[in-house]
C-alpha cells in the first residue's frame, strides 16, 4: 500500500490522527489506534531535497523538531529502518 492510500484510510477512519506536514511520502503505515508511522530516513531525504539541507542539518532538524515533539495521544510514530 502506498503512502497516499494509507493517508486516505487514516483520514477517513481516524480523523483525530496527527499528520507531519510535508512528509506524506515518508508514511509507511499506521497503527491499530490510527497513529501514522513515518520512516525517518525518508524524512531526512525529503528535507535534503526539498529544503536543500545538508544531511547533518536535516538530521538535526528531525531530531529537534520532530522526534522530540509530543503533541498528544495521536502523535505519529517515527521508525528507523535499514
Amino acid at each position: 500500500m502506498n503512502h497516499d492510500k494509507i493517508l486516505e484510510i487514516v483520514k477517513e477512519h481516524y480523523p483525530e490522527a496527527l499528520i507531519a506536514d510535508g512528509f506524506n511520502s515518508a508514511i509507511v503505515g499506521y497503527t491499530n489506534e490510527g497513529k501514522l508511522v513515518y520512516r525517518v530516513a525518508k524524512m531526512i531525504d525529503i528535507l535534503m531535497t526539498r529544503d536543500e539541507m545538508s544531511e547533518e542539518d536535516a538530521m538535526e532538524y528531525i531530531d529537534y523538531n520532530v522526534l522530540g515533539a509530543y503533541v498528544g495521544e495521536m502523535t505519529p510514530i517515527y521508525i528507523y529502518t535499514e
